[in-house]
Order: structure tokens, then sequence, then C-alpha cells
């Protein structure tokens, strides 16, 4: 199995699939449909049936029942765009039998995936890694779930004394950017629940997420010539600086953990003239969500008050907490926890800090928590994913369908 994941994955990540939130098309980028091509093939080639892209570039196809005895419809997905953040790789890097000591990914620019930084590297002494080029991010976010997916699936088919119900798969664009599943169709998927191969290290499991909202705010400054400009000008940019000084500093992802939500600048450009700060906001209570969005608005004002009509704020939910859609059927997550005992994997059921496809589904309908896919430091070139834990990944997935 570790060659064929190794094999199987390395040909995945050669593909160009890294999604763009600027692009107004669906999927954001052409490389995504592309690889959904190839993906229709293959699932095809393994046996698989009805298998279909879509317009929208969702890649779906079926694991018809071996037995006859009924069995709810379960559905596996990950999606294949990786993360704008970073171009990907054209192959990995292959660390056989690590022995516990830094990486060095590239020499040229002094990169070194170290122990010191990520302890948690030590855990895998013995195993093969795969990581990045120190240039690029690799890609195990998610293209490991859907080499595991794909896997899971085939093994199954070389198998039929496994008995199993009807299982579906299905492969989605545009993840990253938080357009997964916006065109996704729950009711023709068919499945009674599903789950997420999008997670961490070995051993995740997570049925609760992040709410989740975008906020851009706005700001009109008055250019004048600087040696004119007393009384007149309005410098955009310091009432740009001036509204990020009044957000909690204790809020920001390097001062939060666990369930602490934050406040993040993603990005910011100006001029005196005009200037945009644009924000994610992120916490797993509802009302603590509520109330940063508040706080946004409340500073807004209280800047309009000092700078009459100059600033405005435009925020837009994005997703909501799994959780209280999980929870009503919470067998869905005893199930995948049981099925990673059987693999000798020790469940981490734990909170994610940040969101997945999973969470959207849960509110279109279909209850969908999250597990391990296997991978470390993810949308960076620090990147990586021990082997080891992309095989226990597939054990979890066809434990789950023979439960």
């Amino acid at each position: 199995m570790k060659n064929i994941l190794l094999n199987r994955f390395s040909k995945y990540i050669s593909y160009a699939t890294t999604s763009d939130e600027m692009s107004e098309t669906y999927p954001s980028t052409p490389g995504q449909l592309v690889f959904g091509d190839f993906l229709v093939e293959e699932l095809k080639k393994i046996g698989l049936q009805d298998v279909e892209k879509d317009q929208f570039g969702y890649v779906t196809a079926t694991l018809p029942a071996n037995c006859s005895e009924k069995k709810p419809v379960i559905g596996f997905i990950a999606h294949f765009d990786t993360a704008p953040d970073m171009p990907g790789i054209a192959a990995p890097r292959i660390i056989e039998n690590y022995d516990g000591k830094d990486i060095v990914l590239d020499a040229d620019s002094n990169t070194i995936l170290s122990t010191l930084d990520f302890p948690e590297m030590k855990e895998y002494i013995g195993q093969t890694l795969l990581t990045t080029d120190g240039k690029t991010l690799l890609g195990a976010d998610d293209k490991a779930g859907i080499a595991e997916i794909v896997s899971a699936m085939e093994f199954l088919l070389q198998h039929p004394e496994i008995k199993h119900g009807k299982i579906r798969v299905g492969f989605t664009p545009d993840e990253e950017i938080g357009k997964g599943v916006a065109h996704f169709n729950v009711e023709k998927f068919g499945c009674d629940f599903a789950y997420t191969m999008d997670g961490g290290a070995i051993g995740e499991l997570e049925y609760e997420n992040f709410n989740a909202a975008a906020a851009t705010i706005k700001i009109q400054g008055r250019n004048i010539h600087p040696g004119y400009a007393k009384g007149k000008m309005v410098n955009s940019q310091l009432i740009a600086m001036e509204f990020n000084a009044l957000l909690p500093e204790f809020e920001r992802p390097q001062n939060t953990q666990d369930y602490e939500g934050f406040f993040l600048l993603t990005h910011m450009e100006g001029s005196v003239e005009n200037s945009q700060l644009n924000y994610i906001i992120r916490d797993h209570d509802r009302q603590k969500f509520e109330a940063k969005k508040k706080m946004i608005q409340d500073i807004v004002e209280f800047l309009n008050v000092k700078y009459p009509g100059r600033v405005s704020c435009e925020i837009k939910d994005q997703y909501y907490n799994m959780r209280e859609k999980v929870e009503p059927v919470f067998f869905v997550v005893e199930r995948a926890e049981k099925a990673m005992l059987e693999a000798d994997i020790t469940p981490k059921v734990q909170p994610i800090r940040g969101g997945t496809d999973g969470a959207n589904l849960s509110f279109k309908g279909l209850p969908c928590p999250n597990i391990f896919a296997g991978g470390h430091n993810f949308h960076g070139k620090y990147e990586y994913v021990p082997l080891e834990s992309m095989v226990k990944a597939v054990d979890v997935i066809v434990n789950i369908c023979k439960a």
C-alpha cells in the first residue's frame, strides 16, 4: 500500500491546481478542471461506477454495495485545489527511514525543516516523510486525502470478501478559497452521512470548526499637495493603521489556541487617497463570533464620528460551526472513532482551527465530520506528510465502510 500511495500522491501533486480567490470563474482556475478529468479516468480504471464530472468541476463516483443487508450510504470527500499562499510542487522529496534530525529542504535559501520549530517530527522516526523542495508547498492538503480515498476504494474492489454498503466519493474544487461546496448537489450525492479526509496529523477527528466571516474595510482619504496640506489632507493609510490598532492585540492568530477566536488582517493596500483592509473573523462560539463582527462595526462607527463618512465596512459570513448539525447524529463520530481504534490509532478528537467543506455540507443536510489525511504545516514550504500516516488513513476508511 505504501508504494501505491506514494505513486498516486506523486502523480496527483504534479498537477497545478492552485485556486485563485480573485477569479470570477468556478472553478477558479483551469488546472483544477484538468486534474478533475484525470481523476474521472482513474476512477473508471479502478472500477468505480457512475463516474462523472459536472459543469462545476465536481467529480463523483460510486462503489456499489456488495451485501444484501441494508446499510447506510456513506460518502468520502476531499478537495483537489491547493492553497494560493504558494505554488505547488512537481514532485515530493522522499526521506526514507527518517532519523529524527533536521531536514535541509533548500540549501541555497537555508530553508530547514527543523525539529526545534516542529518537534512533532520526532514522532515519525523510522518512517518515510514526503516533503517540499523548500520553494513550494507540498499539496498534501488535500491531495493526500484524495489518494487515500481512491486507494481505499481500489482496495475494497480488490477484496470483495469485505462486505459493505453503497459508498460514494466526491472531489471538490476551490475549498481553499471558501467556495468548495458552493454548488455541490447534496441530494444527488445521496448519502446518509459523509467524512472529509482533510485533517492533519494521524488520529485527528474533528466535528467542530470555526464560525467564519470576512470583513472588507474601505477608507476614503483626501490627497492634497503636502506643502499645502494643513487642515486639508486626510491620509487614509493613517486611519487604516488606527483601525487595526483598535482591534484587541491578544485576539490575533499568533496569540490564540484551542477554542479562542481571532481577527486576522489578510491583506492591505493603500495610498493617501484610498486604503483597504481585508480581515477574516473566526470563533467557535456563535455568540462570541457575533460579538467580534459587532466590534468591527463599532470601530467603523467610532472612526466615522472622528472622520465623518470616511470609513465603510462589508462583512460576509462564510461558514458556521458544524457541531450543531453533527451532535444530533453523533454516531457518525463514534463510527470514525471505532474505525481508528480498529486500526490501532488513538483518536484525537479536537476542534478545527479552520474550516472544511464538511462544515458547509453539514448545514446543507449532510453531516460530515473531518478525519486526518496525515499532513503537517499546510499552506507553506514546511509542509510534509508521513507516508505511514496515509496508509493508516486508508485503513480507517476501509474500517468505516465495513463497520
